[in-house]
């Protein structure tokens, strides 16, 4: 739960200074309210690659266009790891479900 409130409060913060000061304590609020639902249900590899598609974004933005783009970049690279991370999460679980069957099926023959 710590993890995802660290992480989706960090995206919160992120899309809360580019929208603007006043709504900054609002979304920080509800990135971190998100975050202890999603560790709440175990989404550890959900958050991690938000928390690696935030830093990645944030670094490429920094060297392709300078410090000031950092939030936004860390922004849409929140946005495309937590995109990444469902897909990978669904191929994981799709193939712990066929190794699974593949061993019913050699145990019972």
């Amino acid at each position: 739960m710590g993890l995802g409130a660290a992480v989706m409060g960090t995206v919160g913060t992120l899309i809360g200074l580019l929208m603007g000061g006043h709504v900054l304590p609002v979304a920080a609020g509800v990135g971190v309210a998100l975050g202890t639902v999603v560790g709440l249900f175990g989404g550890r590899r959900f958050l991690i690659s938000i928390l690696i598609g935030t830093i990645a974004g944030g670094v490429l933005a920094w060297v392709l266009a300078g410090p000031e783009k950092i939030s936004v970049g860390a922004g849409a690279g929140a946005a495309m790891g937590g995109f990444l991370g469902v897909q990978f999460s669904m191929l994981m679980d799709l193939r712990s479900d066929r190794k699974r069957a593949a061993a019913a099926n050699q145990s019972n023959p």
